[in-house]
């Protein structure tokens, strides 16, 4: 009973943001209107989007192998991402970055505590872009007279927080030495926390390489402005007198609806996110929730189809890695719950990962 509380104390909010994103999607749109949307749309346009999701998917393949230093084959790269996706897509509580870890650190050379960090600093450079985006395309859509000068101050700001980043990951003992010494009357604060900012700290390493932080920039840039394009094709397919900017803002409102706590998939948050965004620039509900679906959809059957492959080729099934992952955090809950297994100060985690590295 205990165990099964403390999951339902876990997925439970998660699932009621879902389901209340749901409620007010249906309350606000028209269902026959939405059915006419799906049925007026240019087809041709939504399978150009739809091949271009598996484009995307390349490139982001590189962008992570990038971030790993190439120390994995872009086979294995690209499949595990893909596993990863799937997995956040049917399984609750975000396993996919964990279970992506956890699949590359086996079928590679590299550990699961190598692979990690990389994915931390893949998505804390994810949040910065959707930020970015976000936060420049308010302006203009709600039509600020001064929305090219606050695009440059927020751009100022994506550059500022990244030279913070930076000086953080040059002075990275000492941030870890301080949060220890701020946490330490929080043994559980100083363990979940310590062990995040090792990670982190330890993938921001790509900072203080130049060229290879040169290189990761270049192909996150590559990424999202690909994306953009592809979120166009869509858009265009239901607004045939979409803007750009309807993509770029609709993309930054998605990746925000996506990091907000809800059932696998982001089911109802990624939705009432994208038609969020898309009814506010278009001023139409419910052909803005048709175009929202279909693009949940096309990033269901894209990532789903590459993942279901890599998994079957591996031999897993989605309940076979979904009990895997979990007795893995279990035996990691217990092993910090004992009294034998101390909590290690923040700087002792980046140590220990350190000498795992070399």
């Amino acid at each position: 009973m205990s165990n099964f509380w403390n999951s339902t104390r876990r997925w439970l909010p998660g699932a009621l943001i879902s389901l209340i994103a749901i409620i007010a999607i249906l309350y606000f749109v028209d269902l026959q209107q939405f059915v006419d949307a799906i049925r007026s749309a240019n087809y041709g346009l939504l399978l150009g989007a739809f091949a271009c999701s598996f484009i995307w998917l390349s490139i982001r393949g590189v962008v992570w192998r990038t971030i790993l230093r190439g120390r994995a084959t872009y086979r294995e790269v690209f499949l595990t991402l893909n596993e990863g996706y799937l997995l956040n897509n049917f399984l609750p509580f975000r396993l996919g970055e964990i279970g992506r870890a956890f699949l590359l650190g086996r079928k590679s050379k590299l550990g699961f505590m190598e692979v990690l960090p990389t994915i931390v600093i893949e998505r804390v450079l994810d949040l910065t872009f959707a930020a970015a985006l976000l936060l420049s395309a308010v302006p203009f859509v709600v039509g600020a007279s001064s929305a090219g000068q606050i695009a440059l101050t927020i751009g100022g700001l994506v550059l500022a927080g990244l030279v913070v980043l930076y000086l953080l990951a040059r002075n990275r003992d000492w941030a870890l030495k301080l949060f220890n010494r701020l946490s330490g009357r929080w043994p559980r604060v100083q363990e979940r926390g310590g062990e995040f900012l090792a990670s982190l700290f330890s993938g921001l390493a790509i900072l203080t390489d130049g060229w290879l932080f040169l290189r990761v920039l270049f192909w996150m840039v590559f990424n999202w402005a690909f994306a953009i394009f592809q979120f166009y094709l869509l858009i265009l397919a239901f607004f045939p007198g979409a803007q750009p900017l309807w993509s770029v803002f609709g993309l930054g409102a998605v990746a925000f609806g996506n990091a907000i706590p809800s059932l696998p998939g982001a089911v109802g948050t990624y939705e009432g996110a994208l038609q969020w965004a898309l009814a506010l620039v278009s001023g139409d509900e419910s052909t803005a929730l048709a175009a929202a679906l279909i693009a949940h959809l096309f990033n269901y059957l894209s990532t789903g189809s590459i993942g279901l492959y890599a998994l079957s080729n591996e031999g897993e099934t989605l309940m076979g890695v979904y009990r895997q992952l979990t007795r893995r955090q279990q035996q990691a809950r217990a092993s910090a719950g004992g009294e034998q297994e101390p909590v290690l100060p923040a700087e002792e985690i980046l140590e220990v990962k350190k000498r795992d590295e070399e």
